[in-house]
This record gives C-alpha cells, structure tokens and sequence, in this order.
C-alpha cells in the first residue's frame, strides 16, 4: 500500500461521510427540530417591540 491508495481512502471516507451528514441534515425527521430553532433569533421580539406585552 503506497501514499497514494492512502489517499485514495481518506478521499472515499470523507466523501461517505459527507453523504452521510448531508443524509442526517435533510433527514424528513429533524425538520420539527429546525423549525424549532428557526424562531431562536425572535424569542422575546414581542417584549422589545411592546414593551406592555406579556408573553404568553
């Protein structure tokens, strides 16, 4: 085995794992997760827009 077969194998490797995390992103399951965090930005926008506002 000579240098290049061992990059030929950390190509294919990273390759796979690159597909691999892309399958795990996009996974139809995580989207309720993503719409969760979505929102993290606006949390407690309404309190600084109307300071009176309660949250509910």
């Amino acid at each position: 085995m000579d240098l290049n077969d061992i990059r030929d194998l950390v190509t294919l490797f990273s390759f796979v794992f690159f597909l691999g995390l892309m399958a795990w992103v996009y996974w139809p399951g995580r989207r309720a997760h993503y719409a969760e965090a979505e929102q993290l930005p606006f949390v407690g926008e309404l309190n600084d827009v109307h300071p009176g506002a309660r949250d509910e």
